[in-house]
């Protein structure tokens, strides 16, 4: 087990925008919607939820399918461009209520042209067939989807189609899912992840699901974190990603502060035992004492939750971003801190990378954008003009 120093509110920030000067801060800031005052204390919820319907979609994932040898199955056509998969998630989502996107890099910090993991705000347009699950006459070849969450049904929708319905409906009766990341590289066996508001994790074959008509989840694996000496138990799951060039490995964060590693190719159904964490304010990692155990390790990261997640396109660094307000970056592999530093003020909603890892953006409740330098270790751009938190979309 190591531990380091975190980065909070006593911590120097590493060049961060707003972190250690206090006394240097502007107490307003002007934008072409208005004149905007620095508060000190936020007392509304970090997590911003737009509805639709009765419905709420809190996070969409493009899934990209490759194909499979001729002999096994049809072969539709490919996407024809990134603008049809703009079109097509304007059709699923609608338009927002002010709150710009933040478009910055590959999907889960990977380059990748149309496989990624992004967080969009927006209904579900006016399809009023949710529920149903259609025939899917492509899930055997290559294919274009869109997926995603709406209270406690995980919805797949044909990307090339012209229809608003989704082709494919999954139920989850315990708890809501909340988060999902897709693995276009994935080499064999579960290439979708699911965090629920539970805190459990599921893994499953996206081509799977399609085959089948049912409603219920085909094939999956269940993980519980299964942190027994641990108050954490239940707490929701913010974010999910895989690690790039880790193959079967990923990684699931939580509204408590927690992140934990898992193994896609161990049981998930191994008890797990984490010593407790002592300090909330201490960034500690604490490995699983057999080599059985799924997760196989578990990072104490911050006080509070982690709202985002985003690996660089190498899978050497993460980036991670709290109800704190702070941005922290750590070499994955190390285990390692790297430098951190701070939002304005409010908590920081959303991170993700430029292609060739130089460069993170970040945004939150300040409504900024900030550009941070990997080379600099330090925020080298500010972006102005949301008329709402920004939250985030890659694709």
């Amino acid at each position: 087990m190591a531990g380091a120093p975190g980065v909070g509110p006593g911590a120097d920030a590493g060049g961060g925008g707003g972190g250690g000067a206090a006394a240097g801060l502007k107490t307003y800031f002007k934008t072409p919607e208005g004149r905007y005052k620095l508060q000190y204390e936020k007392t509304h919820s970090a997590v911003l939820h737009y509805s639709h319907g009765g419905k709420t979609v809190s996070q969409l994932t493009v899934a990209y399918l490759k194909e499979k040898p001729a002999s096994q199955g049809s072969q539709p056509s490919t996407p024809s461009s990134s603008s049809g998969m703009r079109s097509a998630a304007a059709r699923l989502l609608g338009s927002g209520n002010g709150s710009k996107a933040l478009s910055f890099g590959g999907g889960n910090g990977a380059n990748r042209a149309v496989a990624g993991s992004s967080r969009l705000g927006g209904g579900l347009g006016t399809s009023t067939n949710l529920g149903g699950s259609q025939g899917v006459t492509n899930y055997d070849g290559k294919g274009t989807y869109i997926v995603f969450n709406a209270a406690d049904t995980l919805f797949i929708s044909d990307l090339n189609s012209q229809e608003k319905d989704p082709i494919k409906s999954i139920h989850f009766s315990n708890s809501n899912p909340l988060c999902h990341a897709f693995d276009p590289e994935a080499k064999e066996g579960h290439d979708l992840i699911i965090g629920m508001g539970s805190g459990d994790v599921y893994s499953m074959s996206l081509r799977q699901q399609l085959q089948d008509p049912g409603r219920k989840p085909v094939a999956a694996q269940h993980y519980n974190k299964g942190d027994k000496d641990s108050s954490s138990n239940g707490c929701r799951c913010t974010s999910v990603a895989w690690v790039p060039e880790r193959e079967g490995i990923f990684v699931v964060s939580h509204s408590d502060g927690n992140l934990y590693v898992y193994d896609k190719n161990k049981d998930g159904n191994t008890d797990c035992t984490f010593p407790a964490v002592k300090d909330q304010s201490q960034f500690m990692v604490a490995h699983a004492k057999s080599s059985k155990s799924n997760p196989i390790a578990r990072w104490h990261i911050c006080q509070g939750s982690i709202n985002a997640i985003s690996f660089s396109p190498d899978g050497a660094y993460l980036a991670t971003v709290g109800r704190d307000g702070y941005l922290r970056v750590f070499d994955f592999s190390k285990e390692q801190l790297i430098f951190g530093g701070r939002s304005y003020y409010g908590a920081l909603l959303c991170c993700t990378w430029s292609s060739d890892g130089k460069y993170l953006l970040t945004g939150g409740e300040d409504d900024l954008v900030q550009v941070w330098s990997m080379d600099d270790r330090k925020i080298v751009a500010w972006g102005e003009g949301h008329n709402s938190w920004v939250m985030w979309s890659c694709f």
